[in-house]
């Protein structure tokens, strides 16, 4: 499908509302089922965050004390709306979630909650699952790559977009039709919202982001279920998301070859648990810690060269607070790396206070670095340049992160990280861990998606 349909918006709708199990490519199918237990393995790691924490206090005062929807960090039963909520919020947590590089979107922390919830409340099918989720990633995706870069330099992309995604998601599994689907995103659209000003204060609002964009989604949904309308023309409309939230627009992203390019396989695994813009560089410093065998003694100075996306994210972050602002700080990551090799979850909860990272911290720099921007967002660029203590200036490149499509975790990494990740905050034990990746492998196969955790 071209750019040249004369109604994006109905466009996008009719696809999702359309899409059947058939017409997805079975690698597509089993890249689908890759990021949905990527995905549960992040909830599961964010249990015990704080804000987490919060919203699952809120959602249980304010939700039903049973219902068909499990909240996977407690185990309890509630409805989809607050089970998608929790869920959505632990997702985005230890930042260890997907990312699409083109749309610079997470797209798992909002589309697997909801679908997850609604399919287990509605008695649905493995199958029915995948295809909404595939349908849910197809055009949040694209949404998120027409809205382009001035978006994403004040607006946190999965909390905006992430509420069409959602929409599109929960719509799917209410077989809705293709009127209805775009009134679900026209009302979703119409609530889309989350703004990068928390970094700067170290607050929480990341989880709220995905936790809404989860819930309204579902409920724009449901409420088109119910012959509620929303904007016909919510992308493109002179009052709407992109008149509105971007200066940079680009139409031909929004049904870029349709139903033929899967943008699902596009998406990436991270690696690091850390913002995503911060991975390049860490790849790039690791391989030359390796290359050139340095100590952290050896550094005198690292400048990573990045891209302006990254300098509006990381910037603000100069003296993190938190664990979870510490993963926006570029300093913070490559001291990790420079350190230990690696800035996973333990790195990051020593780190916190720790003065010898602190002072590690001033060596790293960013700075804009033209080749690496004009890639961004398709390609993700790592490029370092070390001076040593003994004077030498070296330099490293990584052009494919590890987690990109072109250097992709295998199955048996996925796994590895899903038990890492599924016991950190004891939300699950390594058992109940390999039953849920034993579960996702055979989700095809599901006729009914039911708890995906025994209850406790």
């Amino acid at each position: 499908m071209t750019a040249s349909h004369p109604h994006p918006s109905a466009a996008l709708a009719e696809f999702a509302a359309n899409l059947r199990f058939e017409d997805i490519p079975a690698s597509v199918l089993r890249r689908a089922e890759d990021l949905l237990l990527d995905c549960l393995a992040s909830i599961l790691a964010g249990a015990g965050a704080h804000p987490v924490q919060a919203i699952e206090r809120y959602a249980a005062a304010m939700g039903p004390a049973d219902g068909a929807a499990q909240v996977l960090i407690t185990r309890r039963q509630t409805s989809p709306l607050f089970a998608a909520m929790v869920n959505a919020a632990a997702a985005h947590v230890v930042e260890q979630d997907d990312v699409h590089n083109g749309s610079v979107f997470h797209p798992a922390a909002v589309v697997f909650p909801p679908a997850l919830a609604v399919a287990q409340a509605l008695g649905r099918s493995g199958k029915d699952l995948l295809v909404a989720a595939v349908a849910g990633y197809e055009v949040g995706i694209r949404v998120g790559e027409y809205l382009g870069r001035s978006h994403y330099k004040i607006f946190h992309t999965t909390g905006t977009v992430g509420t069409l995604a959602a929409a599109v998601t929960v719509g799917r599994l209410l077989g809705l039709n293709a009127e209805q689907m775009l009134h679900a995103l026209g009302s979703a659209g119409t609530q889309a919202a989350g703004l990068w000003e928390f970094l700067r204060d170290a607050a929480d609002s990341k989880q709220l982001h995905t936790a809404k964009a989860a819930a309204d989604g579902l409920t724009a949904a449901y409420l088109a279920q119910e012959g509620f309308t929303g904007a016909r023309r919510i992308l493109e409309g002179a009052q709407g998301m992109a008149a509105g939230m971007s200066t940079d627009a680009d139409p031909a992203r929004l049904l870029d070859r349709l139903g033929q390019r899967w943008a699902l396989a596009e998406t990436s695994f991270k690696y690091h648990a850390s913002c995503r813009h911060t991975h390049p560089a860490a790849d790039a410093l690791q391989q030359a810690m390796r290359e050139y065998k340095l100590h952290e003694s050896d550094l005198a100075e690292v400048v990573a060269h990045v891209h302006q996306g990254a300098i509006d994210v990381l910037g603000p972050v100069v003296d993190p607070k938190t664990v979870h602002q510490s993963k926006f700080s570029m300093g913070t990551v490559l001291a990790l790396i420079a350190r230990s090799g690696r800035a996973g979850l333990a790195e990051f909860d020593a780190a916190l206070g720790d003065q010898e990272v602190a002072g590690l911290r001033g060596k790293f720099r960013m700075e804009l670095d033209p080749e690496v921007d004009g890639a961004y967002p398709e390609r993700w660029i790592g490029k370092v340049t070390v001076r040593t203590t003994d004077g030498r200036v070296l330099h490293a490149r990584v052009d494919e992160p590890k987690g990109d499509p072109g250097n992709t975790l295998s199955r048996a990494e996925i796994e590895e990280k899903t038990l890492s990740l599924g016991v950190y905050a004891q939300a699950a034990t390594e058992a109940e861990v390999r039953g849920l990746i034993d579960t996702i492998w055979n989700l095809e196969n599901l006729a009914q998606v039911g708890a995906l955790l025994p209850a406790k």
